[in-house]
């Protein structure tokens, strides 16, 4: 008997507003329209909450993300007129967002603990204590269903490995090591020149006069790596830029020629994406008050907490804890919540072509005002009225991919370090590599993975499977020893204890490389809206931006998350399973 049967009617049948998909932007989107009164009906096919923003045990993880890297090769069905009344259902199919899905298994002991990991499908991802998404967790008091560990601290790597610590305070900057004592007063100078210009902005927004000096908008508007050469932090640069012509010159050689404090301010801290140093590769330019803008950011996100020392913390349990915790702050809120029902099509009006409401796999017709469908989802066309050459809707192909990777281990990448973040430079692992990878390891003290492993994740924005693919082999092979090839039969004794064999580096017992649609678009079609995938960016800024402008678009005027005058109002209304 199908399970979508076993479901009553759904009361009422008219909404404000209805959400297919629970990941995190659809239900910052469910919270956001039940707290400015609206109501919300919130669906979703899968039998668990978070979508592509879940953390699923490491069988389903792999699982989900198979059914997610192939197309279906049924005909797709067609719209079909109601004849009793006046709608015609258009279908709502799925598409696939996952690519060139690799996986590798060294020893069976991962997959026999499978239901101890909490795998992030849209890893690696931290949240930094100022973030705008930590102030909208704590407005929408939605901390109060989540737990938070802090992250050790932060690394850049070069081209074999080695982690370098990133300072975030005056005090590291003097101990480290790394940094010559030029290089020292050099970043000090810099920082120092950065906090006149923050101070001098508050105060003129403040309407006072400030003694700091600021920032000229000239250099503001300029590239942030003009003005860091400006500063004089990349003095070797010059060197560099003559030396990378000579084929003679090593790699290594080449790497090292760029000053250890400009990679950390560029890459670590200002999380410039692209290689900022080659216009012809670079395909996002940081603009100095950008990174004056991210410094800041992260300036003060260093001991906003007193439990969290440093800069950055991470949800126990693993990321999907955010969408359900949103979502359960929609269900107090008033939001019906229906888990494993999928939406067959959409009601559009034979008339006007407009959208009208769905229809579910229990036959059921719901009415909405509007409908927001996560990026999974694909409208066929022509509707009614629209264009014959119209392109289905939500199926456009993005012009950038992301390449993740998962990997499991034994050991931690850095001695006595259990939950850190780490950067590889665009161009620290082999010269053709124009974007940054970005690394983060976890541990079971944030309870994604057994005692005694840890969990890596990789990603880095790419053009194609096959580049992707090679950044992100290029980064396991100098983190990690790899066997050379996986196993058939128990192999439990593979991963042996790294002070017995020697290898300063984490044996792998695990790994799945894949390649994820990166759309940075919102489909907006008549109060159909459609929420992006997960990006590239190991923070949270850019996608609760774009989140907020999905709700502005919905409803112009209206305040985002009203700070709420008492706890726990009203009860949850959830019909799962």
């Amino acid at each position: 008997m199908d399970e979508t049967t076993s479901y009553p009617p759904i009361e009422p049948s008219n909404f404000d507003l209805i959400v297919v998909g629970t990941g995190l932007p659809e239900a910052i989107l469910a919270a956001a329209a039940s707290a400015a009164g609206k109501s919300v009906l919130h669906l979703d096919p899968n039998p668990s909450y978070g979508s592509h923003y879940a953390s699923l045990p490491l069988q389903e993880f792999t699982t989900y993300i198979e059914s997610h890297s192939s197309q279906s090769s049924a005909n797709l069905p067609i719209p079909q007129s109601d004849m009793d009344s006046g709608f015609t259902r258009v279908p709502l199919t799925t598409r696939p967002l996952y690519s060139s899905v690799e996986i590798t298994s060294y020893s069976l002991e991962p997959l026999e603990q499978s239901r101890k990991f909490n795998v992030d499908l849209s890893g690696p991802r931290v949240l930094l204590c100022a973030d705008a998404m930590i102030d909208l967790i704590l407005k929408s008091e939605v901390n109060q269903y989540m737990e938070f560990k802090s992250i050790d601290g932060s690394f850049i790597s070069d081209g074999e490995g080695n982690l370098e610590s990133v300072p975030d305070s005056r005090s590291a900057i003097f101990k480290d090591r790394k940094l010559s004592f030029t290089e020292k007063n050099q970043l000090m100078r810099f920082f120092k020149l950065v906090q006149g210009h923050l101070e001098a902005a508050a105060a003129a927004d403040g309407g006072e006069s400030s003694e700091s000096k600021s920032i000229s908008e000239q250099d503001l508007e300029s590239p942030f790596v003009e003005f860091l050469s400006k500063m004089g932090l990349s003095a070797k640069l010059k060197s560099y830029r003559s030396n990378r012509l000579s084929l003679s010159v090593s790699h290594s050689f080449l790497f090292s020629a760029i000053p250890f404090c400009f990679r950390i301010v560029l890459y670590a801290i200002a999380m410039a994406e692209y290689d900022q140093e080659n216009g012809d590769v670079c395909k996002s330019v940081l603009k100095t008050k950008n990174g004056i803008d991210r410094l800041a950011l992260y300036h003060s996100s260093v001991g906003r907490f007193p439990n969290a020392p440093g800069a950055m913390i991470y949800p126990i349990y693993g990321q999907g804890e955010l969408p359900q915790a949103f979502c359960r702050r929609a269900a107090v809120k008033g939001c019906i919540y229906v888990l494993r029902m999928p939406v067959n099509s959409l009601l559009m009006d034979k008339a006007s072509g407009s959208y009208k409401g769905v229809c579910l796999a229990s036959e059921q017709e719901l009415f909405s005002h509007k409908l927001i469908l996560a990026p999974s989802f694909v409208v066929q066309l022509p509707l009614p009225h629209s264009s014959p050459d119209a392109h289905d809707f939500g199926s456009r192909n993005a012009t950038e991919k992301l390449a993740r990777s998962i990997c499991i281990s034994k050991h931690s990448l850095k001695l006595d370090v259990a939950n850190c973040l780490a950067f590889f430079p665009p161009r620290s692992l082999f010269p053709e590599q124009v974007t940054a990878i970005h690394v983060l390891q976890l541990s079971s003290n944030v309870a994604v993975c057994p005692s005694g492993m840890f969990l890596t994740y990789l990603s880095a924005i790419c053009e194609d499977d096959v580049q992707g693919k090679k950044l992100l082999h290029a980064a396991i092979n100098v983190l990690f020893h790899v066997p050379v090839s996986g196993i058939s039969g128990n192999n439990n004794n593979f991963a042996e204890d790294q002070s017995e064999t020697g290898d300063a580096k984490p044996a792998l017992l695990w790994s799945v490389l894949y390649t994820q649609e990166l759309a940075k678009f919102q489909d907006v079609l008549d109060n159909i809206i459609r929420t992006p995938m997960p990006d590239g960016s190991p923070y949270y800024h850019d996608l609760l931006g774009a989140t907020e402008k999905i709700f502005q678009e919905l409803y112009s005027g209206e305040e985002f998350f009203p700070k709420s005058t008492s706890p726990e109002e009203g009860a949850a209304q959830e019909l799962e399973d």
